[in-house]
């Protein structure tokens, strides 16, 4: 007998459509949601690129050591104070700013300038030696930058506290690590300063013998050989840094620097004439070096034009000051360099108005009458005025005997003549018995003397007003 299963006589009712009604409500609420949240900003979207990649210190050090070799001082300072903000407990990373922090000041012309980064270059290093106190090559650099700042300070007082101090962290350095030849080269290079050549020749020559392929050995083999007079030997140390870093431009300046010192020492004149031209090469590689690095410095301008002042040849000397005032119209030491050529050059009038913007200032339009007439490549900028200081004083003193000498009844100068040998009278530079005597012209001149002068030559100063070198020099 076949027994069937009963079927329901009415079909059972699905339970669970309501919920799923209510699950696809709440999805399609919750797209909703979302694609406004996005369009406002509130959700971003996924795999987007970080705004700003994550990068380790050690990329933008390697990357600071790129733009140090390549010659570019600036870019690699950048780096390097990107790495120091990645990782800002890396006293290597301080220690390598303040390295080339001090080494950029090498192409910065006022000195003022110069003093601030090198102020820079200080403050990076005492935060090495904070970071790390155990870190020779911290010491080391710290040393570094102490002695190069100590070169420009004319307070004797100052310089000896800053050479100390210098003295000590070299010290330190290699009682650290003695095999830090880094830091014995930073120490030779105090004794050179603080005029105990003996001990710095001993010192240099041992990190020569530890290890000669680092530029700063052979740089400050050089400076020491400089020191002793040896300026031959100097170029040949020079040289062979240069080798090693050959797009330092630095390094050409003053191996350029040797040779024109060589010519100026040397009584024939042919041979004389050969160093003067030897000098000029090392200056236009530098040239060459910045305009393919699309680097505007105004150094080796500067040299040359010292060179070709030395050389008797005063036109082409001031052109190459005015290429300098192309790269910084605004500095006034470009104006006091520009205004010492015109004197020597005998064009007295457009000299005043030279010096005149070096030492009172002057707005962009007569920054043009200061450099001789603004082409096409020159751009007005205001100047401002330079103190009286051990670098500017031969400006001041220039100006004022010009002054002077020009003044006449009509055209009467002696106001302004008086008011700048005033200034330089109640400095401590009128015990130069140079500067005094010229100061003593003037008020002859000014007091006693109404009518126009021949010549402004009898107001030259005896000793030749010091060029502005681009790095410090013994």
């Amino acid at each position: 007998m076949n027994i069937y299963q009963r079927r329901s006589i009415f079909r059972r009712r699905d339970e669970t459509g309501i919920y799923r009604m209510f699950f696809f409500v709440v999805l399609i609420l919750a797209g909703i949601w979302l694609i406004r949240s996005v369009q406002k900003g509130d959700v971003k979207p996924l795999f987007l690129p970080t705004p700003t990649p994550t990068r380790f210190a050690a990329s933008y050090t390697l990357e600071g050591d790129a733009y140090f070799t390549a010659g570019q001082l600036d870019a690699a300072i950048e780096a390097y104070q990107e790495a120091a903000n990645v990782d800002p407990t890396n006293a290597e990373v301080w220690a390598q700013l303040s390295r080339v922090q001090t080494y950029s000041t090498a192409l910065i012309v006022q000195q003022e300038q110069i003093l601030a980064r090198l102020d820079e270059a200080i403050t990076s290093a005492e935060k090495a030696v904070e970071v790390n106190p155990d870190s020779s090559y911290a010491h080391a650099v710290y040393a570094f930058a102490l002695d190069w700042k100590a070169s420009y300070i004319s307070d004797a007082r100052e310089r000896q506290s800053l050479l100390t101090k210098s003295e000590q962290e070299a010290v330190r350095a290699i009682q650290l690590d003695n095999a830090n030849v880094l830091a014995q080269s930073f120490y030779a290079e105090v004794l050179v300063d603080q005029q105990k050549w003996t001990q710095a020749q001993q010192v240099i020559e041992q990190a020569l013998a530890d290890d000669s392929s680092l530029m700063d050995v052979h740089r400050v083999h050089a400076y020491v050989l400089e020191s002793l007079g040896e300026y031959a030997l100097a170029i040949e140390a020079y040289d062979r840094a240069i080798a090693i870093a050959p797009n330092l431009t630095f390094l050409y300046l003053r191996a350029g620097a040797g040779y024109r010192r060589l010519a100026f020492e040397s009584p024939n004149e042919d041979v004389q004439r050969q160093l003067f031209e030897k000098s000029l090469e090392y200056f236009a590689q530098t040239a060459r070096i910045n305009q393919q690095l699309g680097v505007e410095d105004p150094a080796p301008y500067i040299s040359i034009a010292k060179t070709y002042s030395q050389m008797g040849e005063f036109f082409i000397a001031i052109r190459n000051i005015q290429k300098a005032i192309e790269f910084e119209p605004f500095n006034p030491v470009l104006y006091g360099e520009l205004g010492m050529l015109y004197h020597k050059n005998r064009n007295y009038e457009t000299g005043i108005l030279a010096l005149g913007c070096a030492i009172n200032g002057c707005t962009a339009e007569q920054s043009c009458d200061g450099r001789g007439g603004c082409g096409p490549n020159d751009e007005p900028s205001e100047v401002p005025g330079l103190p009286l200081d051990s670098s500017t004083v031969y400006y001041y003193d220039v100006y004022a005997s010009e002054l002077a000498a020009l003044s006449t009844p009509k055209v009467n100068y002696c106001p302004q003549a008086l008011d700048v040998a005033r200034i330089v009278e109640t400095s401590e530079y009128i015990s130069d018995p140079n500067i005094a005597a010229d100061m003593a012209v003037v008020r002859t001149i000014c007091t006693f003397d109404p009518e126009p002068t021949s010549s402004a030559s009898s107001s030259t100063p005896t000793t030749e007003p010091a060029m502005v070198e681009p790095t410090p020099t013994p």
